[in-house]
């Protein structure tokens, strides 16, 4: 299924019971040959209106900690990234996603990294983290580390880091999201020097 197809397939799908209370399907956003992906949780209210991942309060501080470190949601951008979610549809009141929903939405974000091949996946967020890592383990027990992520044509390194909605709530892990990232820049520059 190429980048249409998948596209046309997740607007449409049934396969859940949140298609009866979406706007619409936020599917994802930045360049589709980006060298990083970033991987949320569900989308929220915002982001269902638009129909776009991460905007609003948490949408701005996810674009300034990328502009940080010289990255950008923008296909144009120097070191474009692409963003996208575990679930594509909002869970009613922003709830945490059933177990049956991230089953039926897995195969759209499994076959969007197939599609990107990037050289890194930035998971954002505990029940990202858990749904993509297939682990129960809290966030503090997985970031600071490199990940693998499997799907069928592969294994991408992954990184950990907090959702930029907890970071708002949370500031003094600002820090810690901070050395995720530069964590992210040291592998990617370390892969460039071996390859």
């Amino acid at each position: 299924m190429g980048w249409d197809e998948l596209e046309a397939t997740v607007s449409a799908c049934t396969a859940c019971s949140l298609c009866q209370s979406r706007t619409q399907t936020v599917f994802g956003v930045g360049s589709r040959t980006a060298p990083w992906m970033i991987v949320g949780e569900a989308p929220g209210a915002e982001e269902d209106a638009r129909g776009e991942p991460f905007v609003g309060q948490a949408g701005r501080l996810l674009d300034n900690m990328l502009a940080s470190i010289g990255r950008s949601r923008q296909v144009d951008a120097s070191h474009p990234i692409y963003i996208a979610n575990v679930l594509k549809c909002r869970p009613p009141g922003n709830r945490n996603p059933q177990p049956e929903e991230v089953v039926a939405c897995e195969p759209f974000l499994l076959r969007q990294i197939e599609l990107v091949r990037p050289r890194l996946v930035l998971v954002m967020g505990r029940f990202a983290a858990q749904s993509v890592l297939h682990t129960d383990a809290p966030i503090s027990a997985l970031r600071g580390r490199l990940h693998r992520l499997r799907f069928a044509a592969g294994e991408v390194p992954a990184i950990v880091t907090y959702h930029p909605a907890y970071l708002l709530r949370n500031l003094a892990d600002k820090a810690k999201a901070w050395a995720d990232l530069c964590l992210a820049l040291d592998l990617e520059e370390g892969a460039a020097r071996e390859a």
